[in-house]
């Protein structure tokens, strides 16, 4: 890994959409990293414009297009589709699955305990349904219609909430305190789907180490040992979780460090608190 940033000619203006971009049927049949090959695929160029994005080499709009991909090859963006999604602060995803038919609800912190934590200073947080509009995804009457806002703590999550075919979120589990704390959740979170329904999170993966990393922090990061333990944790409750696909990749951006002030492209693979990190997506079907 280094910081040296590649030649602007392997990522600036790039990628380039394939010609033939569409939604792929069997991409994510595993729980991966962010990796540069992805951004590359017509699947990928299909979802970016699709979410009224800039087609970009940014791990931000991997995970928008990661969640996206992975309810959509499990047949879960559809009319009628109940959908809740955890931490969604400004996110497209709400207005997307609105627009397709599906009926969302997006939580996220309540305003005392969102502006404590600073995400209203920095505009990752949302209020209600005014700051989750894309009238260029979702006509605002249908997304008032089909998606409800309300508050949510993810380290206690309304017993009320169930039912649901499917549910996400993106990366915001690394900020509920500890790895211990964000595991709870992904496990919790499966108690608000019907039997057969899918949980997709992202969150951040050290790459340096499996042993040190950042615990009992603002943001947390998450080693492959953690995520393992989950994986059979889960399992062992009659869950189904995609399995984990740790490579980093060996693309040029994928070798590419983004030093602070992170650069808004190339920007795969970060230093974050001394580690070498970057996004992971879990995918797991709750059992019967």
């Amino acid at each position: 890994m280094t910081d040296a940033l590649p030649a602007e000619e392997l990522w600036r203006g790039k990628p380039v959409p394939p010609p033939d971009s569409w939604p792929g049927a069997r991409v994510f049949d595993r729980s991966p990293l962010c990796r540069q090959a992805d951004f590359e695929t017509g699947w990928f160029a299909w979802w970016a414009e699709s979410l009224g994005e800039r087609l970009r080499y940014h791990r931000k709009l991997w995970e928008f297009a990661f969640i996206a991909q992975a309810l959509h090859e499990r047949g879960l963006l559809r009319l009628g589709a109940r959908g809740l999604g955890f931490g969604v602060g400004q996110e497209p995803l709400p207005a997307w699955f609105a627009a397709r038919g599906c009926r969302v609800t997006a939580s996220d912190q309540d305003v005392a305990a969102a502006e404590q934590a600073g995400w209203t200073r920095s505009d990752q947080h949302s209020a209600g349904l005014e700051a989750l509009q894309r009238p260029h995804l979702c006509p605002p009457e249908t997304l008032f219609r089909s998606v409800v806002f309300r508050p949510a703590d993810m380290t206690a999550i309304p017993p009320d909430l169930t039912g649901f075919d499917f549910c996400w979120s993106a990366c915001a589990l690394e900020h509920l305190g500890s790895i211990a704390a964000g595991l709870d959740f992904i496990e919790a979170s499966l108690e608000t789907l019907r039997p057969g329904g899918v949980a997709v999170h992202t969150t951040e993966f050290n790459l340096t180490s499996d042993d040190d990393t950042v615990d009992h922090q603002g943001t947390v990061l998450f080693r492959a040992r953690d995520l393992h333990a989950l994986a059979d944790r889960l399992t062992a409750a009659g869950h189904r979780v995609a399995p984990l696909d740790l490579t980093p990749g060996d693309a040029p951006l994928d070798r590419h460090l983004d030093l602070p002030p992170y650069r808004p492209e190339p920007h795969l693979k970060l230093a974050l608190e001394g580690h070498e990190t970057t996004s992971v997506g879990i995918i797991v079907t709750r059992g019967g």
